[in-house]
């Protein structure tokens, strides 16, 4: 497959955090990750969801474009199916990890973003028990900053039994200082860091957030006031699908009564920035 594969030349809706969830995902989970499983009291995620059953799930949604990422929990084959499956209606985020050696870490990255259609870098530094600035992850970082794609970071605590310290957004902070051109996604608001999360957001040009696994009820006061003002060009819409399902949190979008601008910005045009979909040529359409 190309990173010049074909898609729709106008959105609406991108959810910029999805991934795939098949019954050969949930079955290598480790036991410390089915815990997140059972605080979102689904039972379904725990046999996992077939990538029929996903890519029809998709279709039917008012979603146009999604990422669909792996991770140490999402071995990568699952993603470039998912990728082959709906050419034009996804695109890859990917991990490789660097504690299997970190130059072939690197190759692999930048294999994949040869191959494919790569717009991410995904980092969950938990289930390393390493925080972002562990210098294992730099020459990734700087290899992401040389093509052009963009690191997705988990941020605030972990719903896997692993130590939530690795997700404080000031790890990140020191990151962008670091690498002050490379494009970073921070995943999941940040709670129970919120603020400290907004603050490094407002801080540095280059860093975003995302706000899959949380659901628009549920955004804290500060992060609200954030998305509608000064921090509408900072924030992206996401799910965490298969965590979130892929409308309900789009339909709870209607309560925050953001304007029809911030409403683009958050849906899609922001996305659009953090990940450079352009390149891919996406373009953004009205509100949804």
């Amino acid at each position: 497959m190309s990173t010049t594969s074909a898609v729709p030349g106008t959105v609406r809706v991108i959810d910029a955090w999805a991934q795939p969830w098949t019954p050969t995902v949930a079955a290598a989970l480790p036991e410390r990750t089915l815990n997140v499983l059972r605080r979102y009291r689904n039972s379904e995620l725990e046999g996992g969801i077939p990538m029929a059953e996903m890519l029809e799930r998709f279709d039917r949604s008012d979603v146009d474009l999604a990422l669909m990422s792996g991770g140490p929990a999402t071995p990568i084959g699952e993603v470039f199916a998912a990728l082959e499956a709906r050419p034009g209606k996804f695109l890859g985020v990917v991990w490789c990890d660097p504690t299997d050696g970190i130059m072939k870490a690197v190759r692999e990255l930048e294999a994949y973003v040869r191959d494919y259609p790569v717009c991410g870098f995904k980092l969950e530094p938990f289930y390393l028990w390493r925080d972002p600035t562990d210098r294992i992850f730099y020459p990734l970082y700087a290899k992401c900053e040389e093509l052009g794609i963009t690191l997705q970071t988990q941020v605030g605590g972990t719903g896997p039994l692993f130590p939530s310290r690795s997700g404080q957004p000031l790890h990140i902070d020191d990151v962008a200082l670091d690498f002050p051109d490379l494009r970073i996604v921070c995943g999941h608001v940040g709670s129970p860091w919120v603020e400290e999360m907004i603050h490094v957001a407002w801080k540095h040009e280059n860093v975003y957030i995302d706000t899959s696994a949380r659901l628009p009820k549920h955004f804290e006061p500060g992060f609200r006031k954030f998305l509608a003002s000064y921090g509408q060009d900072k924030c992206l819409f996401a799910t965490d699908w298969p965590l979130l399902d892929f409308d309900l949190p789009l339909r709870q979008v209607d309560d925050l009564a953001l304007t029809l601008e911030v409403r683009a910005k958050f849906l899609h045009g922001n996305a659009i920035r953090a990940f450079d979909l352009q390149r891919f040529g996406v373009t953004g359409a009205g509100a949804a």
